[in-house]
């Protein structure tokens, strides 16, 4: 089972969006995958059709040991892909975790049971606080998520170090899976500088597959449906599919590097 982060501490670069339509993408090639909703606004949980009113349990009850983490599974319409909901009640947990023992380990412990999926995909809130560094813990790779903006490798550099920190004191085993531009549209001057920038700062960790500015993919929340299902014909979809295609090569790669 791998466990992969999707994570970055600016919000609006489109990172639940990746978290959903990779999840998806995963069950779509037969890897049986769960998503763990541990943002407190619970974007993917909506975006997933998961009605506030079913998240009886969630990713809240499951960090404090209220539940197990099998209790806490919904169903999706998507076969193949599952979700652990997020709720209000995450909202308070930053709070409550401070004087908690083994606080970065919370979600780490709860998942050691977990078993029956070949994907766990976490999406982490868009801060650096103790869910994301839960997160980061917990999982095996991370996902970056960097829209093509101005302000794109800043604080980029923050999360490195926070990568990095973490790698040093709580998980040795945490690598980068690949940083992925989103958003990018390619008639734009800044979009393709930001592109050219960011893969001379970090060469083979960006994916080759780019997300592009697609209506249809900003649509697909407000209907509970990934974009792959809302409508699996379009670019940033067929986007989706490359990225998804692509990270299963890498990880086939890193599997015989570390087996060879």
């Amino acid at each position: 089972m791998r466990i992969l982060a999707v994570a970055n501490q600016k919000g609006g670069v489109g990172k639940t969006t990746t978290a959903i339509n990779m999840a998806t993408a995963l069950a779509a090639v037969r890897k049986k995958t769960l998503l763990i909703d541990l943002d407190p606004q619970g974007n993917a949980s909506t975006g997933l059709g998961i009605e506030r009113a079913a998240r009886k349990v969630g990713s809240y009850e499951m960090l404090f040991g209220a539940h197990d983490v099998a209790e806490c599974i919904l169903p999706t319409s998507i076969p193949g892909l599952d979700v652990v909901p997020s709720s209000i009640d995450l909202a308070g947990a930053e709070i409550e975790l401070v004087t908690m023992t083994r606080r970065e380990w919370r979600l780490r412990d709860a998942l050691e049971g977990l078993s029956g999926y070949d994907y766990v995909v976490i999406d982490s809130p868009p801060s650096l606080n103790l869910l994301t560094l839960n997160t980061l813990v917990a999982s095996q790779s991370v996902i970056i998520p960097l829209q093509c903006e101005f302000y794109a490798l800043e604080g980029l550099s923050l999360l490195t170090r926070t990568i990095q920190r973490v790698q040093d004191t709580f998980n040795s085993g945490l690598d980068i899976a690949g940083l992925v531009l989103t958003m990018v549209d390619r008639r734009n001057n800044l979009s393709i500088q930001v592109e050219e920038d960011v893969r001379a700062h970090f060469g083979a960790l960006v994916f080759k597959t780019v997300i592009p500015r697609n209506v249809r993919v900003s649509e697909a929340p407000s209907f509970g449906l990934p974009a792959l299902v809302y409508d699996h014909r379009c670019v940033g979809s067929q986007a989706y599919m490359d990225l998804a295609k692509e990270l299963l090569r890498r990880e086939r790669q890193r599997e015989k590097k570390n087996h060879g």
